[in-house]
């Protein structure tokens, strides 16, 4: 039988987390327990994920993995050929991979099935389905050493299951794309608009501030608000919002850059 992640040690080395850049121009997230390192996403070139690791000193032939949320070009852009330089194994949903035609040839493909947990060496990593417009889109929870990590990001609306995946993690990315003034006063075409606020679109500020007052708890740490709209949000609007919703709480909020990869965040 497999040992808890309690069992595996919470004496071992601490998750460490790092948003490399999250917006409709690409997507990446390392995570680390110090003994395995995986990308969530490779976005943007397989070039600017290197340069945007290093910047943060980490190397990028120290990763073991990619995980894929979902087929658009934001979240698989660089996959390829990150793959190919670091020869990496990519595990993602077979609806996925079958609307990913470039992914299709990779050497090393793992499909999973949202809600079946699986290990990547000693991450444990537990998939579950969430609202977008994709094929089989999936967020993620991460644990180790007694901790887990939530992700998630592009989705429409918020259900009782993802409301339960990400309960009790210490650390979450989640999405707060736009803020409904600004979307509907904004430059965007009309089907575009109603795409972004339907239910497999995008979460307003409100939304996600509501999803974190719902599952609040006295061990969750840090929270980076994700995938922000350049045209439709801002840092500030976010935040603002957000941390109204959340008062009263010790959360370090914070806000991830499309062009500035996050500090290493660091889960004691």
């Amino acid at each position: 039988m497999r040992e808890s992640e309690d069992q595996r040690g919470a004496q071992g080395p601490a998750l460490s987390v790092c948003v490399l850049g999250s917006g409709s121009r690409g997507n990446a997230v390392y995570v680390s327990d110090g003994a395995t390192a995986i990308l969530i996403d490779a976005g943007f070139s397989a070039r600017e994920i290197d340069r945007r690791m290093r910047q943060r000193g980490l190397d990028p032939a120290s990763l073991n993995a990619i995980l894929v949320t979902h087929e658009h070009t934001d979240h698989v852009r660089g996959v390829e050929r990150l793959v190919r330089r670091h020869r990496l194994p990519v595990y993602l949903t077979a609806g996925t991979r079958q609307e990913a035609a470039a992914l299709h040839e990779l050497p090393e493909i793992y499909c999973f099935a949202c809600g079946d947990e699986f290990q990547i060496n000693t991450l444990a990593i537990r998939p579950f389905s969430i609202s977008h417009d994709a094929r089989d889109p999936a967020g993620f929870t991460i644990g180790a050493n007694g901790s887990r990590i939530g992700i998630a990001t592009d989705l429409g609306h918020v259900t009782a299951l993802v409301r339960e995946h990400l309960r009790g993690c210490r650390m979450l990315i989640v999405e707060a794309n736009h803020d409904p003034g600004m979307l509907m006063d904004g430059p965007y075409p009309w089907f575009l608009k109603q795409r972004i606020r339907g239910r497999t679109g995008h979460l307003a500020n409100h939304e996600t501030g509501r999803l974190l007052a719902d599952i609040l708890h006295p061990g969750l740490d840090h929270v980076v608000l994700a995938h922000l709209s350049e045209t439709n949000n801002t840092p500030e609007k976010a935040l603002a919002e957000i941390s109204a919703l959340v008062s009263g709480t010790t959360i370090r909020l914070q806000a991830a850059s499309q062009s500035v990869p996050s500090p290493l965040l660091t889960l004691a």
